[in-house]
């Protein structure tokens, strides 16, 4: 039994892989929408972080907590970038749909 202040590391790991499934099924299912499928991207990646700080945490070691804000500056610019390109992509198209997408390639 590893207790994580008043937490089990096992309620963490439940809680984040649950957390990474809902990504996994935000992509699968709805690839119509570009929005939802950077949402689900960066729920992936939360709850990757959220493992780091849990063992990081739970070792006593601040090298997963450093990784997480690593981690947290990526996911920001490809947030940003991402979030870019589709106000980019509106603007000449007039659609975010990702049928619309499939122009684009050479």
């Amino acid at each position: 039994m590893i207790l994580i202040g008043d937490v089990l590391i096992n309620h963490f790991l439940i809680f984040t892989s649950i957390l990474f499934l809902i990504g996994i099924c935000g992509i699968m299912i709805n690839k119509k929408s570009i929005i939802n499928i950077l949402f689900s991207i960066e729920i992936m990646l939360l709850s990757v972080n959220l493992n780091f700080v849990a063992f990081s945490k739970m070792l006593q070691d601040i090298t997963g907590q450093i990784f997480v804000i690593f981690i947290l500056t990526i996911a920001a610019a490809e947030a940003s970038i991402g979030l870019a390109i589709l106000i980019l992509f509106f603007r000449n198209k007039k659609n975010i749909s990702i049928d619309e997408t499939k122009e684009l390639r050479g």
